[in-house]
């Protein structure tokens, strides 16, 4: 009766507050809990007329025929998504520190903003515009990369139909999209540190190189830790308008470069609604285990600090 009466209690003293929040609270269980129940979808071979709890119940057959079915692009997908995504995180972390660390050390006003707007716009751009950005520098007749290597000498590559660059070519275009954002991201981070560290520092010898290794570096741990363990959570998700958007509809290159998002959109026309939604279950069960392995192990590294 005791915790009763103090739920109770809260609620009358903060009604208003609880009245406010009560929208979004719709909201969050109409479309984000309500619609969990269709993953029984998964386990069932799933047809209109029977509805989703009057279909057939399959088990996990939906499961093992994406892993061993007759597709055969299962553990493919897999890969490909973990690959891209990895190097991904590896490079977006790396970069957009560099470039947060050199902005930091910047003193030239107008010179800081105009290239922090310069390194921020490729944020702006549609995966659209990029794919026709990479198609000009790739395109086997007028692309600048050829044109480049016919003047050097060296013969043309038709990268269009080459399998083994195209990793690397969609690694790269989504760490330039990203790495402005994620920079002012660190930045804003830095602006809260104690520039008293730095005085000290400077007053101990340290030259500017000493101070980001020994202050800069450690102090941005924490902001780290939070925004990678965020990208390991959706480490088995692949960016579908990316892969549309620079590669599109290209057969030559699908096996290489189809990740699982861009799998299940293939798959749901002729496989159907419970074995695409036994795949997209397979992810968010897989990211929830990484991100919880992950807090755990970055409470290790982080002192104690980490996403929950």
């Amino acid at each position: 009766m005791g915790k009763k009466n103090t739920v109770v209690k809260e609620l009358k003293k903060n009604r208003q507050l609880y009245i406010m929040c009560l929208p979004a609270l719709i909201v969050l269980i109409l479309f984000s809990y309500v619609p969990m129940a269709g993953i029984w979808m998964a386990f069932t071979k799933y047809n209109i007329r029977d509805g989703i709890f009057g279909s057939e119940f399959v088990g996990l057959y939906n499961f093992k025929y994406f892993f061993t079915g007759g597709t055969g692009l299962g553990p493919k997908v897999i890969y490909n998504t973990l690959f891209i995504n990895f190097f991904g995180l590896i490079f977006g972390t790396f970069f957009p520190i560099l470039i947060a660390i050199c902005f930091n050390e910047v003193r030239g006003k107008y010179f800081k903003k105009i290239t922090q707007s310069a390194m921020f716009f490729p944020y702006f751009l549609s995966w659209v515009v990029v794919g026709a950005i990479v198609y000009a520098f790739f395109s086997t007749d007028t692309g600048m990369i050829n044109r480049l290597l016919q003047s050097t000498g060296h013969d043309i590559i038709r990268w269009y139909a080459e399998k083994k660059y195209w990793k690397g070519i969609i690694i790269t275009a989504d760490v330039w999209k990203w790495c402005g954002y994620n920079s002012i991201i660190y930045m804003a981070a830095m602006t809260n540190f104690d520039s008293s560290l730095y005085d000290a520092a400077s007053v101990d010898g340290a030259n500017r190189f000493q101070q980001i290794i020994h202050i800069t570096l450690p102090l941005i741990k924490p902001t780290v830790v939070i925004l990678s363990l965020l990208a390991i959570g959706r480490i088995f998700f692949g960016d579908f308008g990316m892969i549309y958007g620079i590669v599109g509809n290209n057969s030559l290159l699908y096996d290489e470069v189809a990740v699982i998002d861009t799998y299940v959109y293939s798959a749901m026309r002729s496989l159907g609604f419970s074995y695409t939604t036994a795949i997209g279950l397979f992810q968010s069960v897989m990211g929830l285990i990484l991100v919880t392995l992950s807090n755990k192990l970055a409470k290790k590294v982080n002192d104690g600090g980490g996403l929950f």
